[in-house]
């Protein structure tokens, strides 16, 4: 059957998601809700730079919540559960790459209500965290007998990441290390990674662990250019979070995310190393292994007009839309659902 689906938002997630709705033979596109009043009445198309597909944007919520449709991708830049909350109600299913990937009892019960009273089902899912940080730790222990550890963790050059306020702003990039230090971002992120982190320790039966959060900053030396502008020396120009969890003081799982300003002009002088931008993926048991994932970062700064983590993201929460659909009310996680993989190119389809 074909499910139909609002995509809530056109950030770099929502209009990759447009692209990837459009080519999948089990989806349609019926809805699309943007932030701004200056893109309501746009076409969802035009607005994801496909061209029109009949589909105009509307910033009126209720609009979305009276609307007929299976399943809303909810992509904002910050989860509002309680918007989140109205559209289970409704009767919507709801993918997303911003929460709720293995939430804890309080936050699941709230969400499993206005789920079972919707009929439908939410499930968070993306890149990381959403597949990098527990999925892809949990599939290669599969592989393993005696786990002892397992790591997710990114390495990126956020120059190639073309949101600038979001860079500045939200991440604190170009500020002074003490704004940095004192800003919100490690606790924005921990609602998400924590979860990650969880998933792995539940899901493989760690003894009671604790999870502890951590936060490093390097700054430039030099003048460093970025989305966010020139960053002088003193700024804020690389970061680094870690959420790890131990068993007494043995580290089991380490999740964490490398954000740098390219590898020149830091200090500290953190660099990629040798194996440059990528992804890691850990475990330790028998046997053992370590994968490396290249090609969902872009191969060179000026590419980085069309992220392809951001794309990889949006092609996991939509990829995910079917099953979602499918599975019984309430709150569903990676472990819950059946094998969730892509589908072929409309050109080379039955």
């Amino acid at each position: 059957m074909t499910y139909r689906v609002i995509q809530w938002a056109t950030g770099g997630v929502g209009r990759a998601a447009i692209e990837h709705l459009v080519l999948h033979p089990d989806l349609t596109l019926v809805g699309c809700w943007v932030h701004g009043p200056e893109k309501a009445g746009l076409d969802a198309g035009e607005i994801a730079g496909i061209g029109p597909l009949g589909v105009p944007a509307t910033n009126d919520q209720d609009e979305i919540l009276r609307s007929d449709a299976d399943c809303v991708l909810y992509a904002p830049l910050v989860p509002n559960p309680a918007e989140v909350a109205a559209l289970l109600r409704s009767g919507k299913n709801v993918v997303t790459p911003v929460g709720w990937f293995w939430p804890g009892p309080k936050e699941r019960a709230a969400m499993e209500a206005a789920a079972v009273e919707g009929g439908v089902s939410l499930h968070g899912t993306g890149i990381d965290p959403g597949g990098v940080t527990e999925q892809h730790p949990l599939f290669f222990a599969g592989l393993s007998s005696a786990v002892t550890f397992v790591r997710g963790e990114e390495f990126s050059d956020v120059r190639t990441y073309g949101a600038p306020d979001v860079v500045r702003y939200f991440m604190g990039f170009g500020g002074p290390p003490e704004e940095a230090r004192a800003g919100s971002l490690l606790r924005r992120l921990s609602g998400g990674f924590t979860q990650s982190v969880q998933m792995c320790l539940d899901a493989l039966g760690f003894a009671d662990a604790e999870i502890r959060p951590s936060h490093e900053i390097a700054v430039a030396t030099a003048p460093i250019e970025g989305p966010a502008g020139t960053i002088r020396p003193g700024e804020v120009a690389a970061q680094r979070f870690a959420w790890e969890a131990f068993v007494g003081e043995r580290k089991v799982v380490r999740v964490a995310v490398n954000w740098f300003m390219g590898d020149e002009h830091l200090d500290p002088p953190w660099t990629f190393g040798p194996a440059g931008e990528r992804y890691e993926v850990e475990v330790q048991g028998d046997p053992g292994c370590t994968v490396v994932i290249n090609g969902w970062t872009p191969s060179t700064v000026a590419d980085a007009g069309r992220n392809p983590g951001v794309v990889a993201t949006a092609a996991h929460c939509v990829n995910s839309i079917p099953a979602v659909c499918a599975a019984p009310p309430g709150v569903v996680t990676f472990v819950d659902l059946s094998l969730v993989t892509g589908r072929a190119h409309p050109d080379l389809a039955r």
